[in-house]
């Protein structure tokens, strides 16, 4: 149960370049979190090597920054090669933002993502013991099913238009110009680093 909202920074979709940060997420869930997340344990290499795909295409991933690391997302992967009807979520928050509205917030932007790329059937598989997910599913009044230990929650997104198209396309803009201040400041505080110890 949502215990009220909270926002702690921007919410917005990560670059290619900052699979690191989302890695950096994945790796800060307590195994609780993270059993959830991916319906089973997983080592640190196996989200190593999964964070590192974020770049693949068919994958959208949204992060909630706290400043400049990510303290919770939301995925869109295509069910396929390409983009076609069917697609799935997954979401993580870290446990000090988990029952804050955070996790329905990001599911909007991930509903949004998938109507602009005309999904027709965006799933959500989740363990039957995760309430918060099955809360998140039905806020957005998903049809949940019982499958082999597992709830599966079906949506069906509007069509895109001229709105829904734009909407995502200023929140990109907005988003790659926030990565690109954060790269620029990591490349000042590294070349300032040196400096200093070029000095001593």
């Amino acid at each position: 149960m949502e215990t009220g909202r909270v926002n702690p920074g921007t919410i917005r979709k990560l670059w290619p370049s900052e699979a690191r940060k989302f890695r950096d997420h994945l790796l800060r869930l307590d195994a609780a979190s993270r059993h959830m997340r991916f319906a089973h344990a997983v080592s640190d290499s196996f989200i190593e090597k999964y964070a590192h795909d974020i770049g693949d295409v068919g994958n959208v991933v949204y992060g909630l920054f706290d400043g400049d690391e990510v303290r919770a997302a939301a995925e869109l992967k295509t069910i396929g090669s390409v983009w076609g009807l069917d697609a799935e979520a997954a979401f993580s928050v870290e446990q000090p933002l988990q029952e804050h509205g955070i996790g329905t917030e990001l599911m909007g932007r991930v509903i949004r993502a998938a109507r602009n790329r005309g999904v027709r059937n965006l799933r959500l598989v989740c363990l039957a013991d995760n309430a918060k997910m099955r809360s998140i599913a039905k806020h957005y009044d998903a049809d949940l099913r019982f499958e082999y230990g597992e709830i599966v929650g079906e949506i069906v997104p509007r069509s895109p238009n001229y709105f829904s198209l734009l909407a995502e396309a200023v929140d990109d803009r907005f988003g790659f110009m926030m990565a690109v201040l954060d790269l620029q400041s990591r490349i000042v505080k590294t070349n300032t680093d040196l400096r200093r110890r070029d000095v001593i």
